[in-house]
């Protein structure tokens, strides 16, 4: 068996991920995989991710919602770095000897395997999940532990075992992708994912699961925080006195926002300065030297080494990039 990659450490290339279909799994679990590294990728103005779709035999997978997702043969599957399975029902009928051989065949080459929704009894039955710990739905935990006595069953939302990952439903998927963007390219970008969703912070996943889905609390402190630092990109407030302005102190401050954005206050506010001045860079023929100040860069070489450590390019570079070829 070859040695498994850490997928979940700081990297910049692009992540191969395919996405192993199968019939009848919900549209809201096929989402909660794909749209979060769709996401990372629009975010980070590069590949991210680079996946494939997958699905049992080479037919389209057929979803619960009706719709179809095409894909090649999992037989077909040479290698990659990620291997999400997503199902639902009828998992026997999906056990066949082909499917948990092709799966055992893609673990033997090292490759991290992630189960969501139905994805971890699939696992656990191609005997991939012995000596690790994993959950699945909370519907099927009691079966599941009955059933896979070598596998320790928890009743967390997502878990991470080695290079096997396991999540009990499509909320906590998207909180396991969120977990892998994290420790690939840092807590910030991670939050700026999930403020696409307006997903306002993941709860620990060795949370339990609820049955009742209870909804997340809006946060005053983080969301009033926010609405501040992006009023005020370009003359940065010190953290001491963005918490005196809401009435709190330096220290609530920064366990708020490690609490639910998994991050500090001078990351997250970074990061949005960040994120302008590329807006800035590729949307505007504002000059250099004006897009550092008009995100709070005091000097072109401190913006000049953020923007690089954050974008993997030049300011200079990403505008070139961008630009529209000459007519002749």
């Amino acid at each position: 068996m070859k040695s498994a990659k850490n997928i979940l450490q700081p990297e910049h290339q692009a992540l191969k991920t395919a996405v192993l279909v199968l019939d009848e799994c919900n549209t809201l679990s096929f989402a909660a995989a794909v749209d979060p590294m769709r996401a990372a990728n629009r975010l980070a103005g590069r590949p991210a991710f680079d996946w494939d779709y997958v699905t049992a035999t080479g037919e389209p997978a057929h979803l619960t919602s009706g719709l179809s997702v095409p894909g090649q043969s999992l037989t077909r599957l040479d290698g990659c770095d990620l291997l999400i399975v997503i199902a639902g029902f009828q998992l026997a009928r999906h056990a066949k000897p082909s499917l948990l051989a092709s799966l055992r065949r893609i673990a033997a080459s090292g490759t991290t395997i992630a189960g969501i929704d139905g994805g971890p009894w699939l696992l656990a039955e191609a005997g991939l999940l012995d000596g690790h710990a994993a959950t699945t739905h909370w519907e099927d935990l009691d079966s599941f532990a009955s059933r896979f006595p070598d596998v320790s069953t928890l009743r967390d939302r997502f878990t991470v075992s080695e290079n096997r990952l396991t999540s009990g439903g499509a909320m906590p998927a998207i909180e396991m992708m969120l977990h892998i963007i994290s420790a690939r390219h840092g807590a910030g970008f991670a939050a700026r994912v999930s403020g696409l969703f307006l997903y306002d912070g993941a709860p620990a996943p060795t949370k339990p699961q609820s049955r009742t889905g209870a909804p997340h609390r809006h946060n005053g402190v983080t969301a009033k925080a926010n609405a501040l630092m992006e009023a005020t990109l370009d003359e940065p407030l010190p953290v001491a006195e963005i918490a005196e302005t809401l009435g709190t102190s330096p220290r609530t401050l920064q366990q708020q926002f490690r609490l639910r954005l998994n991050t500090t206050p001078q990351d997250h506010y970074l990061q949005l300065r960040l994120a302008e001045a590329r807006r800035l860079v590729t949307d505007t023929d504002m000059p250099l030297m004006d897009v550092a100040m008009a995100t709070g860069f005091t000097s072109q070489s401190s913006f000049a080494r953020s923007f690089r450590t954050a974008h993997h390019l030049t300011a200079r570079e990403l505008r070139q990039e961008n630009s529209p070829p000459m007519s002749h």
